[in-house]
Parts: structure tokens; sequence; C-alpha cells
């Protein structure tokens, strides 16, 4: 068996990046605050903030039970036992990536923070690098024409 069968990644990237992500989002605000729009587009942007908080985080929570009721990890660097593709799956290939990304963008659009806009694409792009490619990988080897036919009809992000 290669590295990809036994586990996508060596480490579990995805939380660091995002934390990360948040935390230059936190102090690029602070250091450097860049302007935010005036109301009412502030308000209505206030309110698809938290709109947007809340279905992630929903969308977070259910992709975690599904792979949780179908038997298989929730680690990034874990091996999967299971191909998921029902729930959020079934949207989404990477539904709590797409979740914390959608958090990050809610929390710019809340905070009039526009870092947290721009920290939201870059800890995408990171992630897409050092997990979801290696990830897929991983299931490819593990799964094979069955994970092909689901890249085929669910998209990556959405």
């Amino acid at each position: 068996m290669n590295d990809h069968e036994n586990r996508p990644a060596k480490f579990p990237w995805p939380p660091l990046i995002y934390l990360a992500a948040i935390a230059g989002a936190i102090v690029l605000g602070v250091v450097y605050p860049l302007p935010w729009l005036g109301r009412p587009l502030a308000d209505f942007l206030f309110a698809l903030g938290w709109l947007m908080v809340a279905a992630s985080g929903a969308m977070a929570i259910q992709a975690l039970r599904t792979l949780k009721r179908a038997g298989t990890t929730v680690r990034a660097d874990g091996a999967a036992t299971v191909l998921v593709t029902r729930g959020p799956f079934a949207i989404s290939r990477n539904p709590i990536y797409l979740a914390s990304t959608l958090v990050m963008a809610g929390i710019g659009l809340i905070t009039g923070n526009p870092w947290f806009l721009l920290f939201a694409l870059i800890a995408s792009f990171v992630t897409q690098k050092l997990a979801i490619e290696p990830e897929e990988k991983h299931l490819f080897v593990r799964f094979g024409k069955k994970y092909r036919d689901y890249q085929k009809k669910v998209r990556r992000w959405f």
C-alpha cells in the first residue's frame, strides 16, 4: 500500500490553516483596517453574514454527523473507510472546508473587516493544495471508479 491509500496527509492541516487565516484577518484588521461600506448596505451585509455563519455551521455539523454515521474518519489525516456521498456530500465533496470558508466570509461581513474575505480565499486555496488534493488521491486509490463517478456528479467546492 502506498501512502495515499493509508492516509491522505501526515498532518491535519485544515483547522490550522483556518485558525491562521482568522488570526491574520484579526491582526490586519487592527493594524491596518480597511474601509467598509456605509448604511444601508452594511446593515444588509451584516444580516447576510449572520445567515452565512448559521447556514455554514449547520452544514459543517451535518457533514460531521454524516461521516460519523457512516463510520469513517472526520480527520483530514485519517484514512477513509467509506466513501460518503449523501447529506452535505451530495452538494459538495468538501462541505466542511466549504463551511469553514463561508464562516470566515460571514464573519467578515458581520464585523465589516474585509481582511476576513481575503483570508477566506487564501485559506481555501491553501486547503485545496495541502488537504483536498491529497484527499482526492487517497479516495481514488481506495475507491477507484466509484470515487471518479462521484467526482463527475458533485463539484469540489459547490
